[in-house]
């Protein structure tokens, strides 16, 4: 069963915000997060593609040009996991890491998601002021929130 959910983009400022994958520049993001750096997962050029398809995808964009990034990995009832979350160093300190999180948990497939999850090595305070929490077995790696019954 598929359900198909139009979320509208956003304007703020110089910059859009939009859940259309059609506005994911595939090699910007394999770039910043496959090719060898901080963030890079070692993933194959080849399966990256995949990543996209089965990931709500979020995407910041201005003047047309991708400068932000964020997945939702979930089931859309249980759980839900964010992942890849990042803002070009050239536009950072300008809330806009704030407003991407805001427009991801307020995505309307997402609406209702028990559980929530990341897995970050910074910007923990950026997650706290969405509820999330550090866990005590794992303090510099994963949060969580429970926001459901």
């Amino acid at each position: 069963m598929t359900y198909r959910v139009e979320y509208p983009d956003i304007t703020i400022g110089d910059y859009v915000f939009s859940a259309n994958k059609k506005n994911v520049n595939l090699q910007y993001v394999y770039d910043l997060l496959c090719i060898p750096s901080q963030y890079s997962t070692g993933l194959p050029p080849e399966r990256f593609p995949l990543i996209i398809e089965n990931s709500i995808c979020f995407v910041v964009l201005h003047h047309g040009k991708q400068v932000g990034f964020a997945r939702v990995i979930t089931d859309f009832t249980e759980f839900a996991s964010i992942w890849d979350v990042f803002i070009d160093a050239a536009h950072r300190r300008k809330g806009l890491g704030k407003s991407l999180m805001k427009y991801l948990l307020e995505h309307p497939r997402l609406k209702g998601i028990f559980r929530w999850f990341l897995m970050t090595e910074d910007m923990h305070p950026l997650y706290q002021k969405f509820g999330f929490k550090t866990e005590a077995y794992n303090p510099y790696v994963m949060m969580k929130v429970n926001t459901g019954l």
